[in-house]
């Protein structure tokens, strides 16, 4: 018998047929469960190499063993004629035919249904229920990096981030915010939790499998409610095509949630195309820019820089570089000179905005530009609200907005933003802050607790909630308390400049001045200079911070320093007349409007009758604006007293001072030394009580830090 025909009669052909159709059913099913479950794509090499081992043992045991009625037994010790091998070989034909129905089953599968989920105008994979039932929101999870380098983790949350950005485009379609669905990054929680989390009915996970110039993206599309798979799909593509890949994912999505869309909206979805390596540097450049650190800030700015000379016209490669040139300066993570930074940026926001007039990053930038320093808050605005209308999911814009609108005394629009990004993103860390910091302003801090309260489970020990209790300490006349959770939320984040600012603001109000630092960004150094009698210091400062837009400080200290013909002089020199300053530097909603109260003032010991009445007009417009959106800060009580002091009315500026004394508002150990508005009241027994109340306070507060008491 000739050596093929052996093999015939031993089944070894069979066997080796049956062995490799089985071993492509189980690759394919690895392929889809090993990502479900979290392995890395190195247990599935393991397994292709495990099966690859074995088949040459398996055609030699084919070779060597037969299946007997008495079990497995060496060839040789068989009788030809009771062999079989025969019956052997029909019931492996028998085991190949159903393998391959199998294979052709879900060949036909994958064809079929879920190929054309990513290119056909609708597929419904799954019986989904009636889409007006079906709330339209949804969370991006960071898709998991099943590549074996660790280094493509960035790659992975990139085609996160724009999956998550495409459907954001959506305005009918509620997206969570990448911070708040980042933050369940690495953690294995139940999917209804998180979705309760972030307010949304739907979650997106997936994982991305990077090798070479190609690229595996697997999604599925979940049910909050009931956990259920409304869709899956994977993706296989080379590397040049995964925009394809995330415009296919969004659409998809997109069908599954029945959204109902205008013909444009739809065409929003496409991402802007460039060079597969350009793009995973702009991917990269993105995730470093969200650490915010100075390192991490050049790192991106070099990265862009090697993606815009790759590919001169990518738009949002210039973007992001003129929002990192913006925070490269030194009022900010950097330290490049703040005209220089600002000059850069404006250059790179431009070419964006030429390269694609709708791109939504570039106006957001601009906005962030016109943020100031100096502050121009007319310009942007616009240039925000434009980033928001091309793309509502843009949560940093968002929150560029609110801090745009306090500069112009729109607290209620602030506030209702806030909200917004609230309900989009509850986990975002900076509106966290901005919206605890504007309850509080509002007189509203147990509502401000009460919202930190919900979110802390989910952001334990985090520094933004330590920083957030601060400011609520502090408005409510505790810098004691607040002192202490800022300067703990500053070694948590030491390079944070808010929490800079907080613990200057505690030791300035425990009068701890010779402690307050120079945060570049406050005026508690400023103050704490001036009471120390450092007064060349404190006016240099102030001169630096006006040039950059910020006369607040220069005004009060010149008027404190009994220089208030310098005041009007610098003034006058810097603006035609009033009106056209209070259209650069409105009435903050914050504060109310302290400027105009010094420049009232200035002009009044100048003997300037018809400014001051002017100017204190504009103030009490201000003011009664600001009341009117709702704030009740002490600080903002203590503008008021100010402002009917001025008016002669010492009846309700006392009353207005007492409110904000005893709600906590503390100054120099002399209210009038830094605030000469109140100069004419010493000496007023009520004045002086009120001035006692303070005093009282401050050296309660002093005494749980174990500070002296202080005196008038």
């Amino acid at each position: 018998m000739s050596f093929i025909a052996e093999l015939k009669r031993r089944n070894v052909f069979r066997v080796g047929i049956a062995y490799a159709v089985a071993s492509w059913l189980l690759m394919q099913a690895t392929d889809l469960v090993f990502p479900r479950i979290g392995l890395s794509e190195s247990a599935i090499t393991l397994v292709f190499a495990l099966l690859g081992i074995g088949f040459i043992p398996a055609l030699i045991f084919a070779w060597a063993f037969e299946l007997t009625p008495d079990g497995i037994k060496k060839e040789k010790d068989v009788d030809r004629s009771q062999s079989m091998t025969q019956t052997t070989g029909r019931k492996l034909d028998f085991a190949i035919i159903a393998i391959l129905v199998i294979a052709l089953g879900y060949f036909a599968y994958d064809k079929f249904v879920l190929t054309p989920a990513a290119h056909a105008p609708a597929v419904e994979l799954v019986e989904v229920a009636e889409p007006e039932k079906l709330e339209k929101s949804i969370a991006v999870l960071p898709f998991v990096n099943m590549s074996d380098d660790a280094g493509n983790e960035f790659f992975s949350d990139g085609i996160s981030e724009e999956i998550l950005n495409s459907l954001a485009k959506v305005k009918e379609l509620k997206v969570a915010g990448r911070t708040s669905s980042f933050s369940f990054k690495g953690q294995n929680q139940d999917l209804r939790q998180i979705g309760e989390t972030l307010g949304v009915e739907h979650i997106l996970e997936g994982s991305v499998r990077k090798f070479g110039d190609q690229v595996r993206i697997t999604a599925q599309l979940i049910q909050v409610s009931d956990g259920f798979h409304l869709w899956s799909d994977s993706y296989d593509r080379k590397l040049d095509n995964v925009f394809a890949i995330q415009d296919e994912i969004a659409t998809a999505i997109l069908e599954q949630l029945k959204a109902t869309l205008l013909e444009e909206e739809v065409e929003a979805l496409a991402a802007t195309r460039t060079d597969s390596q350009a793009y995973e540097y702009y991917l990269l450049a993105k995730q470093r820019l969200y650490e915010r650190t100075e390192l991490t800030i050049q790192a991106a700015a070099e990265l862009l820089d090697k993606a815009i000379a790759i590919d001169p016209d990518y738009a949002p490669a210039y973007a992001q570089r003129g929002i990192a040139a913006l925070l490269q300066s030194v009022g900010s993570y950097g330290t490049i000179p703040e005209d220089q930074a600002r000059t850069q940026a404006r250059l790179y926001l431009d070419k964006a905005i030429e390269l694609d007039e709708n791109l939504a990053e570039a106006w957001a930038g601009l906005g962030l530009y016109y943020n100031g320093p100096p502050r121009e808050s007319g310009k942007s605005i616009p240039a925000l609200e434009k980033a928001l209308a091309l793309n509502p999911g843009l949560i940093n814009a968002a929150n560029w907005l609110t801090l745009s609108y306090w500069e112009v005394n729109r607290l209620q629009d602030s506030l209702e933003l806030l909200n917004e990004i609230a309900e989009r993103a509850p986990l975002y860390n900076p509106a966290i802050g901005n919206r605890a910091y504007v309850l509080a302003s509002m007189g509203r801090a147990d509502e401000a607790t009460a919202k930190l309260d919900e979110i802390e489970p989910f952001m334990p020990g985090d520094q933004q909630i330590l920083g957030s209790r601060a400011w609520i300490d502090f408005s409510q006349g505790r810098p004691a308390a607040g002192l202490k959770k800022a300067a703990a939320a500053l070694e948590l984040a030491p390079n944070d400049r808010t929490n800079k600012v907080s613990v200057n603001q505690g030791r300035y109000e425990t009068h701890q001045y010779e402690l307050v630092f120079d945060d570049d960004w406050s005026g508690y150094h400023l103050s704490a200079l001036f009471n120390l009698g450092r007064i060349e210091e404190a006016t240099i400062e102030a001169r630096r911070f006006a040039a950059r837009g910020q006369v607040d400080r220069l005004f009060a200290l010149l008027n404190a320093n009994n220089q208030p013909e310098l005041l009007v002089d610098y003034l006058e020199e810097h603006w035609t007349d009033l009106e056209s300053f209070r259209e650069d530097v409105p009435a903050n909603s914050m504060s109310g409007y302290r400027e105009m109260v010094d420049i009232a003032y200035a002009y009044r010991k100048t003997g300037n009758h018809a400014q001051f009445s002017q100017a204190m007009a504009f103030l009490d417009a201000g003011n009664q604006q600001t009341y009117a959106e709702g704030n009740r800060s002490n600080g903002f009580f203590a503008v008021m007293a100010a402002y009917h002091a001025l008016a002669g009315d010492n009846e309700q500026a006392l009353d207005w001072l007492a409110q904000a004394v005893d709600g906590g508002w503390i100054t120099s150990s002399k209210i009038s030394k830094e605030n000469p508005y109140f100069r004419e009241l010493d000496g007023n027994p009520e004045y002086e009580a009120i001035q006692a109340r303070m005093i009282d306070h401050l050296n309660r507060e002093r005494a749980q830090l174990d500070l002296e008491p202080v005196s008038i």
